[in-house]
């Protein structure tokens, strides 16, 4: 049984189950911006993508800033020495600049590494998320950017017997060109799985937070395949912020991918359940990458979280702050294609020539 409020219907942007065949192109970035030089060349990203006539819906999968900056030190008194605290209302500012919906999932970086010493302990992690959730969701199931967009918010629409998946209102789904997107705080570091250092350690609620999070995050990738089989939807799209093939996690010192697994298991479950193309978009390596991670049950990828074959999964890592020259994905869904999707990488800014050089 789910339970679920009212909420204003904005039909002119679209509602959460609009089964149009009509082809929709959407913009997809994360892992910015990582430094002041990125948000000076903010205007161009701006441009980019609000200068391009198909982009109906904009795609930020995580990471507002890089891991080496400090958080905004939310609901500490004193404020922590280096903390920026109006560094995440800028980003929302910006956000509120696309003339499309924006659609935006939490990183790590801004608050469940709020704790490490690279970003100067400069807030704790819950308190950094409340102001997450406070800040960039402010009405549930409403999206971000100019044209606002009606979705399916988790705060909403929850199983009765898990009242505490209320509390996810940054969990998110709707239904366009036939196809299923949902949304999923998914961020990297391991799930937050290191340790709080002090002064913020706290490992009870730590491990409460973890373990709310991905009962929820489970629970919610059902239901939006159980709508996307029920609707007859061509493809689901599942975007979070997490890397969770990332081979660079596994080599010693990294910070592991095994908190991934029951979630990785799950969605591979799914994804054969339902057959049909499921494409999962992340950031946090920053670099752009296409691969099928879970085709091969004995390619290296496939052997990280032991799943049997997916080969209706395909994995898009989007552009972050590392890339030259910079770039955003624009990622077309067609349903009246064999192959659904289509992608290319967009330059708006190379920072050799036009853009800000001290990135």
């Amino acid at each position: 049984m789910a339970a679920a409020l009212a909420v204003p219907v904005f039909a002119q942007n679209g509602t959460p189950s609009n089964r149009s065949a009509d082809a929709l192109t959407i913009a997809v970035f994360g892992d910015w911006p990582y430094s002041p030089g990125l948000l000076e060349a903010a205007p161009r990203l701006l441009d980019s993508i609000n200068g391009d006539p198909k982009v109906r819906l904009v795609l930020h999968v995580g990471d507002i800033h890089s891991g080496s900056m400090a958080c905004t030190g939310a609901g500490l008194y004193p404020l922590p020495a280096k903390s920026v605290p109006g560094w995440n209302i800028g980003i929302f500012n910006i956000f509120e600049q696309f003339k499309d919906p924006v659609i935006y999932t939490p990183g790590d970086n801004e608050w469940t590494d709020c704790h490490k010493s690279k970003e100067f302990f400069s807030g704790a992690p819950l308190n950094e998320l409340a102001a997450v959730r406070g800040l960039f969701f402010p009405t549930a199931g409403l999206s971000l950017g100019e044209r606002k967009k009606q979705v399916i918010s988790q705060a909403e629409d929850f199983d009765s017997n898990h009242q505490s998946d209320a509390q996810f209102i940054e969990n998110v789904r709707w239904e366009e060109s036939r196809v299923v997107f949902v949304t999923l705080n998914v961020p990297g570091s391991n799930d937050d799985s290191k340790a709080w250092t002090a002064p913020f350690s706290n490992p009870t609620a730590q491990a409460q937070e973890r373990t709310d999070r991905d009962a929820a995050n489970l629970r919610w990738l059902q239901r939006a395949f159980e709508m996307a089989e029920a609707d007859n939807a061509v493809a689901v799209v599942v975007a979070l912020q997490a890397a969770m093939f990332d081979p660079a996690a596994l080599v010693t010192g990294g910070d592991g991918l095994d908190m991934y697994t029951t979630f990785v298991q799950a969605l591979a479950a799914r994804a054969i359940h339902f057959g049909k193309p499921v494409l999962l978009l992340n950031g946090d390596s920053h670099l752009f990458e296409l691969d099928y991670p879970l085709a091969d049950p004995n390619s290296a990828t496939g052997l990280i979280h032991g799943t049997p074959a997916v080969p209706n999964l395909t994995r898009i890592t989007v552009e972050g702050s590392t890339n030259n020259p910079r770039e955003w994905l624009r990622l077309t869904i067609d349903p009246r294609d064999p192959k659904i999707f289509s992608w290319t990488n967009v330059v708006y800014c190379d920072i050799n020539t036009t853009c800000p050089d001290n990135f």
